[in-house]
């Protein structure tokens, strides 16, 4: 059976973090799965406009961290900062990261990372625009492709997407071998 990946994601979501992200991890063998509060199709955003829509597989209020092997959440302003205010979905950052299995978040999505109480002594990275507001939850800060610390991944903007989908492979690889051991 394929490791699966939870991606969660509402109306707004940034197109590419989403869409290159989950085909990179399909194509290396991982089963994703969209996640979200809303139930049928969400939109993207891409570039200055509402992009294409996507499906969603299952209701937030239908999973749990413990049928998943890792955690996506792809940025876009509009989507953290509405999934944010979500409990059942900062609930679900929380036990990912009680798992400690591998928690990806680029551009904004590590806004639910601070919501969730997770990055306090722990280095990240973002969008320039929610530094600050991971700085004041506790996080150390980098402006770095990508940032790995512990089973925290994360990336600055769609320009980071390959490294960031690499370092996720890479993480959920190394889950694959430290299990089978």
């Amino acid at each position: 059976m394929p490791q699966r990946v939870m991606i969660i994601a509402t109306n707004g979501f940034e197109q590419s973090e989403l869409e290159k992200p989950r085909a990179s991890l399909e194509q290396a063998g991982f089963e994703t799965v969209v996640v979200s509060p809303e139930d049928g199709e969400i939109k993207g955003w891409d570039n200055k406009d509402w992009g294409a829509p996507v499906k969603v597989d299952l209701n937030v209020s239908e999973v749990s961290a413990t049928d998943y092997d890792a955690l996506l959440l792809p940025g876009g302003q509009m989507n953290p900062d509405i999934l944010r205010m979500d409990d059942r979905v900062v609930q679900l950052v929380k036990d990912f990261d009680d798992a400690r299995k591998p928690i990806a978040a680029i551009c904004h999505g590590p806004w639910l990372l601070a919501e969730a109480g997770i990055v306090k002594g722990r280095t990240v990275t973002s969008w320039p625009s929610i530094r600050t507001d991971l700085r004041n939850a506790g996080a150390t800060v980098v402006d770095t492709e990508v940032s790995s610390d512990g089973n925290l991944i994360t990336s600055r903007n769609p320009d980071d997407i390959p490294a960031f989908s690499q370092a996720l492979i890479a993480a959920l690889n190394e889950a694959k071998v430290s299990e089978a051991a």
